[in-house]
Formats: C-alpha cells, structure tokens, sequence
C-alpha cells in the first residue's frame, strides 16, 4: 500500500540549481545579489513596502518583539497577547525578548478570538501577536480594530501565509510587522528561511543591523562598487548572526515564481478533502471566510479520540500531524493552563490529514475513506 506523508515538499531541482549558479561561480553564498533580489521580488509580489531576508521566521519573530520593544520603550515582564494554539517559537520568542506571552482563546478558525484578547487587555499590555493558522485569516480586521482603539501594535506570524490574500491584499498588510516562513515544508520551500516585514522602514534598517550582529554595513554593502573590501564598520548595539543567505535566497526565487500556481493546487486538494468528508457528522472541518484566498498550508479536521484516528490512520499507511498542542499544556506555560478552553478542546482534537503538491485526487479520497471508516 503507498504511503501518504503529511508533508513532502516539491523542489525544482534544476530550475534552482540555475538560479543558484551564478552565486556559486562567483563564490558569493552569503547576503548579497540573491538576496537583495528575492526582497525586491518579494516586496513586488506582497505589495508590502519593506522586507529583510533572514536564516528563519523564528528568527523574524524574535527580531520583531526585540525592536518593538526598544521602539516604544517596553519593560521587562510587559505582555504580549497572543494564541496558545501555535507551534512554541511564536511565544518562546515572545519572552526571548523580555516579554510576558499572555495567551487568549480562539475561534472557529482556530485563529485569535479578538472577544477574548479584548477581555484580557491589561495596564501592561503592549501588542498582540495574531497567528494565520494554516492560512487563515480567521477575524484579523477586528484584531487590527481592537489594536487600534487601544494603541497596541500588532505582530503578524505569517508563517502560513505566503499567498494568502484578505480582500484582495495578501497577508501582512495593517501590521507593524509581518513575518513569513519559507521552511521545507512551508508552501514556499527552501531549506529553511523567513523574511520580516516591518510597516517603518527605519525598523527594516534596524532589522539589517540586529540580523548582522549589530554591524551598521554588511559584507556585501563593504565590497559592493568598486570591488574593494572596505574593513571599516561600527558595531551600534547587540546583535544575531539572523541573515539569510544566497542559497536559499536562489531556492527561494524559484519557488516564489510557481507560488501562486501551488497554491491554487492546494486549495484544489482542500475542496477534494470537503467534498469527501461532507457526509461524515464526526468530522468537524474548519470554515473558510469568503474574503480570504487562503494559502491552505493546512487541511485540519476535529475528531473525538484523536489519538486512537491517528494510530488506526497510520497503520493504513496514512500519517498525519497535529498542529498544534495548547502552549498552555507545557510546563514552560503552564502559568497558563485552563485559561483557553476552546484551544485546550481543539488541541486534543485537531489532526492535520496530508496536504502537498504530490498528492493526487485519488490519494485525498483514499485519505477521506479511511478517516470517515474509523469514525464511523
């Protein structure tokens, strides 16, 4: 029986190799021509004014709390609300800078509740951290809303998002920050990487030097006109080796060009998994916004006796992931537990069935018959 993995991502071997030559041949891998390039396509293609390459979206998250933090001048302790339904960098980021995750419950869309999040807005709450799940957009606007009326800024971890459109904008738009993910198994694949995306362009300055250890020039800006290297630089404050570089800016490019075609492909696979899961009461699917083109990164569905569905799944050969389990449910956050009861019942339900480009109309009724024969 073939085996159907979660994820397998789809690279283009030699269309990559190429774009990667010229970097090669001239020895240059780190920051330079390639990245520079996949930020300007990327601005182009997001419609987003600002963009800085770095080595992953982990890293772009812990950038964007850090430099907000000394923007506006945030203490020690200071909160951050955000979801406890996310994989833990959104939040291990959170208090990597010196900030308190504060979760809220979530939605339908298994996205941030902006009812919740309103309720727990305290004197020391500085922002909040809205995660597009899957793709989801979940109630985003109404976030933006609430941050506005109370002068909180708004990180988005866009991890998911790539291609994402919310009325016809993609994803990142109305926040401070944007902070996409480009992992293996991301819809835009390289090896691992992320860009940031902050609304201020003095922040996407600031970006470039807390991604290079605090060095005001890069390597590249130093050796770049006349072909001299020009050793000469300050270091301005504490800083990251957080940079992307020029391999996997090439493979980045390469994906970057077929985006929108991939995507299209998978939100095919998540009408598939619809129509053939519609008739199964035990299933519980996740509803899409009709303003939303959403990315779908992934297909989940809710089940009772999650655990025993997935064992049963992957002795048919099937293997699917859970995204996620409830932060809050770790010892790390456990300051936390029973605070979000929708995420706690969500955690222990979820299942992600498999979604990628390799899978085939057959292989997603394979999927669906088997889930719904295990429900049954």
């Amino acid at each position: 029986m073939k085996p159907i993995q979660l994820f397998v991502p789809k690279y283009r071997t030699e269309e990559i190799l190429e774009e990667i030559r010229p970097a090669l041949e001239a020895g240059w891998t780190g920051p330079g021509e390639k990245t520079a390039q996949f930020e300007a396509e990327w601005r182009a293609y997001t419609g987003l004014e600002n963009a800085h390459f770095l080595n992953s979206a982990t890293a772009g998250l812990h950038l964007a709390f850090t430099i907000l933090r000394d923007r506006w001048g945030w203490s020690e302790g200071d909160e951050i609300l955000t979801t406890s339904f996310t994989f833990v960098s959104t939040n291990h980021t959170i208090v990597h800078a010196g900030l308190k995750p504060v979760f809220a419950d979530i939605d339908e869309y298994l996205c941030l509740d902006p009812a919740s999040a309103a309720a727990r807005i305290s004197p020391r709450t500085r922002a909040i951290c809205f995660v597009g799940l899957g793709g989801h957009a979940g109630r985003y606007a109404q976030v933006r809303e609430l941050c506005a009326r109370h002068g909180l800024r708004l990180i988005l971890d866009a991890s998911h998002m790539a291609g994402t459109r919310i009325c016809g904008v993609h994803a990142g738009h109305g926040a401070d920050v944007a902070v996409f993910s480009f992992h293996a198994v991301k819809n835009l694949p390289t090896a691992d990487s992320g860009m940031i995306c902050f609304q201020d362009p003095d922040l996407d300055r600031e970006a470039r030097k807390w991604s290079w250890m605090g060095i005001n020039k890069d390597t590249f800006t130093r050796t770049a006109g006349s072909g001299l290297y020009k050793w000469k630089y300050d270091v301005e404050h504490l800083g990251f080796k957080y940079h992307g570089n020029a391999i996997m800016a090439s493979m980045g490019l390469v994906a970057l060009r077929h985006l929108d075609h991939d995507n299209a492909y998978r939100r095919q696979l998540a009408c598939w998994y619809d129509g053939a899961l519609a008739g199964c009461p035990a299933v519980a699917r996740i509803p899409q916004r009709e303003e939303v083109l959403n990315s779908r990164h992934l297909y989940q569905i809710l089940v009772e006796d999650r655990d025993e569905v997935v064992r049963k799944l992957n002795e048919r050969a099937i293997y699917p992931g859970v995204h996620y389990t409830d932060n809050a449910s770790y010892r790390m956050y456990s300051y936390a537990a029973g605070t979000c009861p929708r995420a706690a019942h969500a955690s222990e339900r979820v299942i992600s069935l498999p979604m990628h480009l390799g899978l085939s109309e057959e292989d997603v009724r394979r999927v669906a018959a088997e889930v719904q024969d295990i429900c049954r």
